[in-house]
């Protein structure tokens, strides 16, 4: 998904789940852009390191950030890293699917 679908996606959802008329939509979206890009910056200082409960704990608030945002599809991708991340797994999947959803996140802001 490109940049502006994702912020329409995020528009539509403001609108439908907080009723928000446009130019308070406008207002609004930055400081939940600004939210998203402050835990995704924790959640990959946090990647580098190889604690997996730290690494749960920001992706779960990540995937906070994407439900307010109506991002259903990322926040089920960090759900599947945070159920992989609390298995204890050192999986080389937990830093494949990392990888992957940081990417997709930057796009988003």
């Amino acid at each position: 998904m490109q940049k502006s679908e994702y912020r329409e996606k995020i528009r539509a959802h403001f609108k439908k789940a907080y009723n928000l008329p446009d130019k308070k939509m406008d207002e609004v979206l930055p400081r939940f852009l600004k939210l998203l890009a402050d835990h995704l910056e924790k959640f990959e200082q946090i990647s580098t390191k190889q604690d997996l409960l730290a690494l749960c704990r920001a992706g779960h608030s990540l995937k906070g950030a994407l439900l307010n945002m109506g991002l259903e599809e990322l926040a089920e991708e960090t759900y599947q890293l945070e159920k992989l991340c609390k298995s204890n797994n050192k999986s080389p999947d937990i830093v494949r699917l990392s990888k992957e959803l940081m990417e997709k996140i930057k796009v988003i802001l």
